[in-house]
């Protein structure tokens, strides 16, 4: 049954290296099977009999049966390499058993396809004098432009599609059996003619094949419609191949259908070349988005300053990602555990995590948790089976209970490392057998290193932090009564906890019976800020203690510091309060150092900026050769509203807005309020809940004469 132009091994081992490179049109089945013109022509006359409906659209309607000629001039039918009628190069083709490259001018430069023709010797009484066309689109080369190697490419593709399985169906016989095969069929199937035909093509399909693709392709041609799919079909030494099928009914004069015209490629390399792609990007996207998980991961324990909060927060985060529930113990200083916080990926278990967090039992007595937290222990953690039948001596029934509920298969127990010690261990169950993978478990020991360093910085962090706080705290004064004054004090950290700084206040009763007050910042926040700190107010007290003027002290301090680099640069307000006058006022003179303007608060309820006496910063190169000095005079009710910046500076507003706001605020005060209550109202009026630095705020009241009897 096979033709005069059988394929030879060489030939066939260069359609198999070419055939991947047929054009992007041709690696899409349904663009194939919906542009793919299919004719039957009668030899003895050159006239198409039959056609598929793509060949008759081409043709604009064009009735058959009709000659080739004809056909090809109504389709617009032009071969691409050489000048030659369309039908005689067709046709000697055809004779010769090759393809040819052919344009269709009816649609355009894009409309390049590869001519295929083949006899159809051997076929049936009805096909004998047939031979098949078949016009597979191209990939739009324009004739105008082709170089010689991309005609020469064409014309590969062309040849190459040659070999392309061939096989007719009739679908007037009982199954649609295969009445004719081409050599390449059976060089690629490994069944003869003999074995091929006679029978429908499912013959082929075997475990594997796609019953849904199987079904749509029958689907299309009970409606009469040309198919495309690409299928895992067997050969009959049993090996599977990917076979992409199109499969074309073609039409007689009447419009009925005469036969089913299948084109089949083996396009295996070519599938398996795609699968390695997707795998591969596969497993770069997945590589991608487990550096993403543990940046992400990083990052939320990075920015936390609070050891605690960190281990609460990494069992929320692991949760959703690995295993069935999770916890973090952390030890003390001591090796033993101090804490403990869980997460479940369902959250209907939080009650049982709860009773986990809050009773430490199973934790204290578990052994893989006690073996990964002793200092000799080196192992290269791994997941292990969870020893069931040893849990009820080491648990109490509430833990066991509540561990059975979340569940109990697997688990992984990672230590947290810190730089020179453990900070706890990270331990994620799953309630599956052998539910970690490779990559699991890669990440969660990454996960667990990771976790330990942000932790333990977090830990070092915290205690610094309580270490400058504590100094600081212990170089603020406890505020000392002053006669004839009411004062009230506030030192406040930043909200988020992160930075402690150089803000100060102070209240010297001095020899003299006046009393020195000073509220001051020095820039920076750190140990180093506070130590300086602590040196300004000392050498202030000092200087206030001699009787000196604020512009006097404020001089002196000024020269110390750039003399002896106490500090870099600091700002402050310095007043000193009078003795009162019959009437009970008091005369106040102060000087700023850079710092912002305090309040007078009337006791009738007016408000006054003192923003006079304005000099440089401590520290910073003075303007003149005198400090200024303002003084304001205090009533009997009146009083002083010193404050450092962190009061009235956010990130979001100007600190003109937020002065504003302060004023008004002052003079909405209620009457009768003492020292603690107008640092109270005003403190709370300017709280919003988000303040980036340290706050002090200094208040000092002239009392009013206590009323006499008549």
């Amino acid at each position: 049954m096979a033709g005069p132009h059988s394929p030879t091994p060489e030939n066939l081992l260069a359609a198999e290296n070419v055939l991947p490179d047929l054009g992007p049109d041709f690696t899409d089945p349904a663009r194939v099977a919906t542009g793919g013109a299919v004719l039957l022509l009668d030899t003895s006359t050159q006239r198409v009999v039959d056609a598929n409906p793509v060949a008759v659209r081409l043709a604009g309607g064009m009735g058959i049966p009709n000659s080739l000629a004809s056909w090809c001039t109504a389709a617009g039918i032009v071969p691409v390499s050489v000048r030659q009628d369309p039908a005689e190069a067709i046709l000697a083709a055809l004779r010769e058993g090759r393809g040819i490259a052919v344009r269709s001018t009816r649609h355009g430069d894009d409309g390049t396809s590869w001519a295929v023709g083949l006899s159809l010797t051997g076929a049936p009484d009805r096909l004998a004098d047939r031979a098949l066309l078949v016009l597979l689109p191209g990939s739009g080369l324009r004739e105008s432009s082709m170089p010689d190697a991309a005609l020469e490419g064409l014309q590969m593709r062309a040849a190459v599609a040659s070999h392309l399985s061939f096989t007719i169906s009739d679908p007037s016989l009982p199954d649609d059996p295969l009445v004719w095969v081409n050599p390449a069929f059976c060089q690629v199937t490994g069944y003869t003619a003999e074995e091929a035909l006679g029978r429908n093509c499912r013959f082929l399909q075997g475990e594997g094949t796609d019953r849904s693709a199987v079904a749509r392709i029958h689907a299309a041609l009970e409606a009469g419609e040309a198919v495309g799919e690409t299928l895992l079909n067997h050969r009959k030494d049993g090996t599977a191949f990917w076979n992409q099928v199109i499969v074309s009914p073609v039409h007689d004069e009447d419009g009925r259908v005469t036969h089913h015209v299948g084109i089949q490629a083996d396009v295996t390399e070519r599938i398996h070349t795609e699968r390695r792609h997707v795998l591969e990007l596969d497993e770069v996207n997945r590589e991608n988005q487990r550096l993403s998980l543990l940046a992400t991961i990083t990052q939320a324990l990075v920015a936390l300053f609070d050891e605690d909060s960190g281990a609460a927060l990494l069992p929320e985060l692991v949760a959703p990602h690995f295993g069935t529930w999770c916890a973090v113990v952390v030890v003390d200083d001591d090796g033993q555990p101090r804490l403990v916080h869980g997460a479940a990926r369902d959250p209907r278990r939080a009650e049982d995590i709860a009773l986990l967090e809050g009773s430490h039992r199973w934790v204290r007595e578990s052994p893989s948790i006690l073996h990964v937290l002793s200092t000799h222990h080196t192992d290269v953690p791994a997941p292990f089976p969870v020893d069931i039948d040893s849990l009820p001596s080491r648990t109490t029934p509430e833990e066991l209970a509540a561990l059975e509920r979340l569940g109990l298969g697997t688990a992984l127990v990672v230590p947290l490392r810190g730089r020179d010690r453990h900070t706890g261990v990270l331990i994620v169950v799953s309630e599956e057998d052998d539910a970690f993978t490779g990559d699991d478990l890669h990440d969660i020991v990454a996960l667990g290193a990771r976790a330990g360093l942000a932790l333990d910085n977090a830990r070092l962090y915290h205690r610094e932090h309580q270490t400058a706080l504590t100094l600081q705290r212990s170089m603020l004064p406890e505020i000392v009564a002053a006669p004839g004054l009411d004062c009230a004090a506030l030192y406040d950290p930043a909200s988020d906890g992160a930075d402690v700084g150089g803000d100060w206040y102070d209240v010297v009763p001095l020899p003299t019976g006046r009393v020195a007050v000073t509220v001051g910042d020095v820039v920076g926040h750190d140990v180093r800020a506070a130590a300086s700190m602590g040196q300004l107010r000392s050498v202030i007290r000092t200087e206030a203690w001699t009787g000196r003027s604020p512009a006097e002290v404020v001089a002196v301090m000024d020269g110390l510091v750039r003399g002896l680099g106490m500090a870099d640069v600091a700002t402050c307000v310095f007043a000193v309060v009078e003795l009162p006058d019959a009437s009970g006022d008091r005369r106040v003179a102060y000087t700023r150092s850079g710092h912002p303007a305090p309040l007078l608060l009337r006791a009738e309820g007016g408000v006054e900026l003192l923003d006079d006496a304005l000099t440089t910063p401590v520290g910073a190169p003075t303007v003149g050769d005198e400090v200024p000095e303002g003084s304001v005079v205090l009533h009997p009710g009146d009083a002083l509203f010193l404050f450092t910046d962190g009061l009235v500076e956010r990130r979001n507003r100007s600190l003109r807005t937020q002065l504003d706001h302060l004023t008004t605020s002052a003079r909405e005060l209620p009457p009768g309020l003492d020292a603690a209550g107008l640092r109270d109202t005003l403190v709370e009026a300017c709280a919003d809940g988000v303040r980036e630095d340290d706050t002090c705020v200094l208040v000092v009241r002239n009392i009013p004469d206590a009323p006499t009897d008549d």
